[in-house]
């Protein structure tokens, strides 16, 4: 077999895995259009996904914020004044949190909680021939099982990172009052003149692109679990790497776009 055969074997092997998610993402979509308009039990599982992947993370969030907000107040009001450019600590706080850490923050921690425990309980349903069930009494898998999860991935994202940004630009209040001390509303009304609407809508843009790549990501793999259950933390790691590596790629792309686009 010549080299060239097998980059042409490899390529078209790829080729076909590539056009199946997309296959599959789409299938997503259309099922996810009507979600709302169907008086499902699917209901259910999207409120506990919102529950499990949103309020229980908040915790970690919090924290996470916190140290963020400290650590570039702390950096910012060493060493700006400097260089004479103290005032551009608003601007710092608003670029860095807002637009770049908050989104891919969480979504390292959504990854990480929800994106392992959505491919996990999905594999082993997949082992248990528990999707094979719902197909037999007619239940669509992509409708009851994808649906509300990637939904609700979506809608704790988009949240939770609102919630970081807050945290951590009110974390960067606090510690300011114990280094330089200035009024509550003066400090505000800083970073909201350093804030532009750009940035939030590049925040929430962010948020969603991250929230369908995780739970795409997560669901796509945990159904190519076929018989074993050996198999489950083989697709678990893939949907983790995959999943960082799309959302790092995606936020690139969208950075970009937002530098290109305000020129």
């Amino acid at each position: 077999m010549t080299m060239v055969t097998r980059i042409g074997r490899w390529a078209n092997k790829k080729l076909k895995l590539f056009f199946y998610a997309m296959g599959f993402f789409f299938h997503v979509l259309k099922e996810a259009v009507f979600f709302f308009r169907r008086k499902q039990v699917a209901f259910k599982v999207l409120v506990m996904q919102i529950y499990f992947t949103g309020v229980k993370a908040l915790s970690i969030i919090s924290f996470i914020a916190l140290a963020m907000g400290v650590i570039i107040i702390v950096q910012g009001i060493t060493l700006l004044p400097q260089f004479g450019q103290g005032k551009l600590i608003y601007v710092i706080l608003t670029t860095i949190i807002t637009r770049e850490l908050g989104p891919i923050l969480t979504a390292f921690i959504v990854i990480a909680r929800s994106g392992t425990a959505i491919a996990t309980e999905i594999g082993h349903m997949v082992v248990t021939h528990q999707i094979e069930a719902y197909v037999a009494v007619g239940i669509n898998p992509i409708s009851y099982l994808v649906v509300p999860r990637f939904l609700g991935v979506i809608i704790s994202l988009l949240v939770l990172t609102l919630y970081f940004n807050i945290i951590g630009l009110f974390a960067s209040f606090m510690i300011t009052q114990v280094i330089r001390p200035m009024q509550f509303l003066e400090y505000f009304q800083n970073l909201l003149a350093a804030l532009k609407l750009s940035d939030v809508i590049t925040s929430l843009v962010k948020s969603i692109v991250f929230g369908v790549i995780i739970s795409t990501v997560a669901t796509y793999n945990a159904f190519k679990v076929k018989v074993a259950s050996t198999e489950v933390p083989q697709v678990v790691i893939k949907a983790v790497g995959q999943g960082f590596i799309l959302c790092i790629l995606a936020n690139v792309f969208i950075t970009l776009i937002y530098y290109i686009s305000a020129k």
